[in-house]
């Protein structure tokens, strides 16, 4: 055998005896467990060394039956000690490694006393007496060796310093019963450190994976971070968003509904800044709206004693949560100064800008009694003042709550709609973002009111949802969505949006269910779309709702991703399939590096979950081309088309095929 195999097999030999110094996870964790053990190692010790000892006072020298187990098991109560008190101390790695360290020389010279002592002991007493020698020695070392199995290299120490002599002694005697008990001895502890080589290799491995889970955790979670700051952050101007602003307005409301005290909201509209955009051009526009949000922030950081909340909502509308419990006077003077910051000249090259702000407050308990319905009494008194005191403040009163009621015509008409005449579906492709082929259709619900005209989905689905109309409504939408999908080739998916009470109500899902049943069409081609704010409704019982959708086969997406306020905690504990990433963040991806940012954050968490990621809103053939880049699996968007009638589908799906055709063709040519 070559001297280099002899030589690195004794260097492995010999680093069994060490404790490893490479892996401070592992050291920490061996600590934490061997400090736990040792309570029950040196009981084991201890307790079958007075044994021993008891029975050998009247046949041996009181110094070696008496004083010397006497100091041995004094020895061992204070290493008891010693290691008790380390439970409730804070250790570094260095200090860590150091005590196993010393622990590791330690054991030597113990064991050694222990072991001498047994065979001073031996040569006293009858056969019985040296018998029991004998099997304390045996049963000692192997109870020793499991208490010290997570310090492997301390467990070989023990064995080879009490095995090794005690087999040879013993062997030695001639006595058959003594040499059985120690090939026996042998045997047994042979098997025993099997087991501690298997069981120590186990227990690092846990470790490693722990460490390497954690890392995994550790990483999500900044990835989440860091999605939540953009997402909570506005592009442009750099104040907190929409999302921000009515997170902060749910947890003001709240709060002063607890306390018995006023909140107010308040909407900011700039007056004049569309002629800036359409004069000056969009660049202008936008460094107006980064000045004029710049000036009212600090008008917000300086006006107290209230504190004031301040976001930017979109366009050049802007939003205020007052906190501190706010008088009417106090809401007057904060709109007061913020129109006057607004109205200063704004000087951008040889361009003179000039604008003035309208504002609506509504006031908590006075006005309304959600936060929801506090914004929507503000928007009215903002669109009160753009009417008829353009630049003024506004605060939401009595007379103003007169005037929207008559918002509750849509309502009372509702009531009364005959779903199968005055309901209509449209239907949009969800498109392969690399194959360009149609995946799926999105069905989409459009109200044909004989009153009212065409009235929009975001007019009447909250309107159905206010009234407890929204389960009969997406039960018959469903039925008539289904059938028109059995329609279509066995391939192309149909995608169906629920609402927080579809799933959320006690038994909103057992209608879809049987609805799904009666169809005909396999659940497998069906992908039910649920925002958000409907997962946070009420969690559990939407968690319970789309468990038993997905048992049944059915995809689940989850809607308008970005823009609600779901925790990452809540993604990771639903069953998703899909991840709809909101149009709001592709519009400018190609000139916004944040937007291009997110999006890339997002359909890396789809990678890490396993899901596919589907993005809105799609418009150009460079934003596919990015989002393609990106990693995106699905794409939706008036790129490739808008919401069609039932009687276009075909038609479109026949161009598609016809397109995707003649492309395979001119890529067949050009290899050829």
């Amino acid at each position: 055998m070559p001297v280099v195999d002899l030589r690195s097999r004794f260097v492995a030999a010999v680093r069994l005896f060490r404790v490893p110094a490479d892996d401070p996870d592992l050291t920490r964790a061996q600590f934490d467990a061997f400090s736990k053990q040792i309570p029950l190692l040196y009981f084991i010790l201890i307790s079958n060394t007075i044994a021993v000892a008891y029975t050998h006072v009247n046949v041996a020298p009181d110094w070696l039956a008496i004083w010397v187990p006497s100091v041995l098991s004094m020895v061992g109560m204070l290493r008891t000690l010693w290691w008790l008190r380390q439970r409730h101390c804070v250790r570094s790695d260095a200090d860590i490694l150091s005590n196993l360290r010393a622990t590791n020389w330690l054991s030597l010279p113990i064991t050694v006393g222990f072991t001498a002592w047994s065979f001073a002991l031996y040569p006293y007493g009858d056969p019985f007496a040296k018998s029991q020698v004998a099997f304390y020695m045996a049963v000692t070392v192997i109870g020793c060796i499991f208490s010290l199995m997570h310090l492997r290299s301390t467990a070989l120490i023990v064995t080879l310093v009490v095995d090794v002599p005690y087999v040879l002694f013993f062997y030695a005697t001639g006595e058959p019963t003594l040499k059985a008990m120690a090939v026996n001895n042998l045997l047994v502890t042979g098997a025993v450190v099997t087991v501690l080589f298997i069981y120590y290799r186990d227990f690092a491995d846990l470790i490693s994976s722990r460490k390497s889970l954690l890392a995994q955790q550790t990483a999500t979670q900044a990835l989440s971070d860091e999605n939540f700051r953009l997402a909570n952050l506005d592009a442009l101007t750099e104040l907190p968003n929409r999302r921000r602003f009515f997170a902060e307005l749910s947890s003001a409301f709240t709060d002063a509904e607890r306390r018995g005290v006023c909140v107010a909201v308040g909407i900011i509209d700039l007056d004049g800044f569309k002629p800036i955009n359409d004069n000056y051009g969009h660049t202008v526009g936008d460094r107006v709206l980064i000045e004029a949000g710049r000036r009212i922030r600090e008008v917000c950081e300086g006006f107290g004693p209230q504190r004031v909340e301040f976001a930017r909502l979109g366009g050049d509308e802007f939003g205020l949560v007052v906190c501190g419990d706010p008088e009417d006077a106090d809401l007057l003077r904060l709109g007061e100064r913020i129109g006057d910051q607004v109205k200063l000249p704004y000087q951008f090259d040889t361009a003179h800008s000039g604008l003035s702000c309208s504002i609506g407050f509504a006031v908590f308990p006075r006005s309304a009694t959600s936060a929801e319905a506090l914004y929507e009494c503000a928007d009215y008194s903002l669109y009160h003042a753009k009417r008829f005191l353009r630049g003024q403040t506004v605060i939401f009163s009595s007379e103003l709550e007169a005037e929207i009621r008559s918002r509750g015509v849509i309502e009372n008409l509702l009531r009364s709609c005959d779903f199968d005449a005055e309901m209509d579906l449209v239907f949009q492709p969800i498109v392969d973002a690399m194959s360009e082929r149609t995946a799926g259709f999105e069905v989409l619900s459009r109200w044909h009111s004989p009153l009212l005209g065409l009235v929009s989905p975001a007019d009447f689905i909250p309107a159905a949802e206010r009234i407890g109309l929204i389960r009969p409504l997406t039960q018959a939408l469903l039925i008539r969505a289904l059938a028109t999908a059995k329609t279509w080739p066995d391939d192309i998916r149909l995608s169906f949006n629920l609402s927080a009470h579809d799933i959320c109500s006690p038994d909103g899902i057992l209608p879809l269910i049987t609805i799904i049943e009666n169809s005909g069409l396999s659940p497998r081609r069906i992908d039910f779309e649920i925002t958000e704010t409907a997962v946070t409704f009420d969690f559990v019982r939407a968690q319970q709702s789309i468990t038993a959708l997905k048992a049944m086969g059915c995809g689940i997406s989850l809607d308008d991703f970005g823009t609600g306020y779901s925790s990452l905690s809540h993604v990771h504990r639903l069953p998703l399939d899909k991840l709809k990433i909101d149009r709001s963040f592709v519009a400018d991806i190609n000139d916004n590096p944040v937007s291009h940012k997110i999006i890339k954050s997002l359909t890396g968490l789809c990678d890490d979950m396993e899901i596919a990621c589907v993005v809105e809103g799609v418009e150009t053939r460079a934003q596919l081309d990015t989002l393609r880049r990106l990693g995106c699996d699905f794409i939706q968007g008036y790129y490739f088309a808008k919401p069609m009638r039932l009687d276009a589908i075909g038609d479109h799906l026949a161009r598609e095929r016809q397109r995707l055709d003649g492309t395979a063709a001119r890529g067949a040519k050009i290899v050829a």
